[in-house]
C-alpha cells in the first residue's frame, strides 16, 4: 500500500463543519493517505511524528514508503464533485450559441440535434470525445462526476450512451425521458411507453439514477411521475430536470418522490422553497445555464437562508452549457447567486457529494476517498477572485496523482 503525506498547506477545506465554518477550515494542516483513503488529518506540526526519525529520503508508514507533498504554504480543496453532466454526445451546436447571443431564446428542441448526431456517430467516436472530456474534468479538479444518456432517445442508442457511461463512472443517470424524439412527435404515449418500457429494461443494468427533463417542451407532470415511478420500480434512484424555463411541479415532484436532487431551480415560489428546506432532496444550481442562455440564475441566497441544501454542477452539454469547470461555476454561483465562496466550495464539493448520495468523497476526513485538489493560491477564495486562472495545481484521485 502506498502512503502519501501533504504538509505545510495554508488553508485546508475539510468541509468538516464546525458552527459557522461548514468548510471546516484548518491552517498550517497536513494531510496523510494510505492507499485509496485519507487516514488522518491534522497540523503540519503533528505531522512531523510521520516522518521517520533518520531523515531518510524515503520514511515509511507502516513499511509502505511515505511520499511527501510539500504544500508551501497554498490551499487544498476536496476533489469537486460535479452531480450533473451529459457527457456522451456527438455533433456541435456552437450556432445555438451565436444565435442566442444575438438575441434568439433559449428552448429545449434543440436537443434533438445533438440527438440526430450522436445516433450517427459510433462508439469509438463517442468513446474518445467522452475520454476527452474526462480529461478536462480531472484537469479542473473534478473527481467525481455523473453523466447521462438522453441523446440517443431509441432503446438501442439509450443502452450505448449507458454502457459507454459506466465506462467511466458509476453516476450513471438514464435519461430518455429527456425530450420526445421528433418520430414520435404525434405519439407521445408511445414514447412514454418505450421509455418506462424496453428502454428503462436495457438501460438499467448500467445505470444508478432515473432522470426525466418535467418541463414545458418536454414532459408533463404526469409523464415525469409515470417515468419516475418506471425508474424506482426497477431499482434506480430518480432526480429531476425542473423548474428551468418557468414555474413548474418539478420540485414538487422531486420532493414527494424522495429524488437525491431536483436541477436547476431557477422559478421557485414559496411552496417549492418550503418543501425544499423540509426534505433531503438537494437543489442543484447549474449556473452554466444561465451564462450561456442568459436566463435569470437562481436565487442561491434565498434557498440557503431557508435552509435548503444546494450543490453546484455544471450541467456540460453541447446546447445549454458546453462548459466542464467548476471553478467557472463557483465564481458564477459567488457573483451572480449570492453566495459566499466559502457557500460555492462546499455546494460544489459536499453539496455534490449529497445530491449523488455519496458519503465517502466530497470532504476531506479519515476514511474517505483520498480526492484532493491543490490549489495554487493560498486560500479557496481564489477560485472567485480570480476567475478563469487556472488555479489547480495538483489532483489525486483515490491516492493517486492524475
Amino acid at each position: 500500500m502506498t502512503a502519501m503525506l501533504i504538509t505545510d498547506i495554508g488553508e485546508l477545506t475539510t468541509n468538516v463543519g464546525v458552527p459557522g465554518d461548514p468548510c471546516g477550515t484548518m491552517t498550517d494542516a497536513a494531510v496523510l493517505v494510505e492507499g485509496a483513503r485519507i487516514a488522518w488529518v491534522g497540523t503540519a506540526a503533528e505531522a512531523r511524528r510521520f516522518l521517520h526519525p533518520s531523515a531518510s529520503d524515503a520514511p515509511e508508514i507502516g513499511g509502505a514508503p511515505l511520499e511527501v507533498v510539500d504544500a508551501g504554504g497554498r490551499a487544498v480543496v476536496p476533489g469537486f464533485v460535479d452531480s450533473h453532466t451529459h457527457l456522451v454526445f456527438g455533433g456541435d451546436r456552437a450556432d445555438e450559441f451565436a444565435a442566442r447571443m444575438s438575441g434568439t431564446p433559449y428552448a429545449a428542441g434543440g436537443i434533438r440535434r445533438t440527438v440526430a448526431a450522436t445516433r450517427a456517430a459510433s462508439d469509438d467516436e463517442l468513446r474518445r470525445r467522452l475520454a476527452g472530456f474526462v480529461a478536462e474534468l480531472h484537469a479542473q479538479g473534478t473527481t467525481t462526476f455523473e453523466i447521462k444518456t438522453g441523446y440517443g432517445l431509441t432503446v438501442h442508442d439509450e443502452a450505448r450512451l449507458a454502457r459507454l457511461a459506466s465506462e467511466v463512472t458509476s453516476e450513471v443517470t438514464f435519461l430518455g425521458a429527456h425530450v420526445v424524439p421528433a418520430e414520435y412527435a404525434e405519439a407521445r404515449d408511445e414514447y412514454v411507453e418505450l421509455v418506462c418500457g424496453a428502454m428503462l429494461e436495457r438501460c438499467a443494468p448500467h445505470s444508478r439514477w432515473i432522470d426525466v427533463f418535467c418541463e414545458r417542451g418536454a414532459f408533463t407532470p404526469d409523464e415525469s411521475r409515470r417515468v419516475l415511478a418506471a425508474g424506482i420500480a426497477h431499482g434506480l434512484l430518480p432526480r429531476v430536470h425542473g423548474n428551468q424555463l418557468g414555474p413548474g411541479d418539478g420540485v414538487q415532484i422531486a420532493v414527494a418522490l424522495g429524488a437525491a436532487s431536483v436541477d436547476h431551480c431557477t422559478y421557485l415560489d414559496e411552496a417549492d422553497v418550503a418543501a425544499l428546506a423540509g426534505s433531503d432532496t438537494v437543489a442543484t444550481l447549474l449556473p452554466g445555464v444561465e451564462f450561456s442562455t442568459r436566463q435569470p440564475y437562481p436565487d442561491a441566497r434565498r434557498l440557503i437562508d431557508a435552509g435548503v441544501t444546494v450543490a453546484l454542477a455544471s450541467d456540460c452539454n453541447p446546447g445549454s452549457s458546453f462548459t466542464s469547470s467548476m471553478p467557472l461555476m463557483i465564481a458564477l454561483a459567488v457573483r451572480e447567486m449570492r453566495m459566499t465562496p466559502a457557500e460555492a466550495v462546499w455546494a460544489a464539493t459536499a453539496g455534490g457529494a449529497r445530491a449523488l448520495r455519496r458519503d465517502d468523497v466530497g470532504a476531506i476526513a479519515p476514511r474517505m476517498r483520498a480526492d484532493l485538489v491543490l490549489l495554487d493560491a493560498p486560500t479557496r477564495v481564489h477560485l472567485a477572485y480570480r476567475p478563469g486562472v487556472p488555479l489547480v495545481d495538483a489532483v489525486w484521485k483515490d491516492g493517486v496523482r492524475l
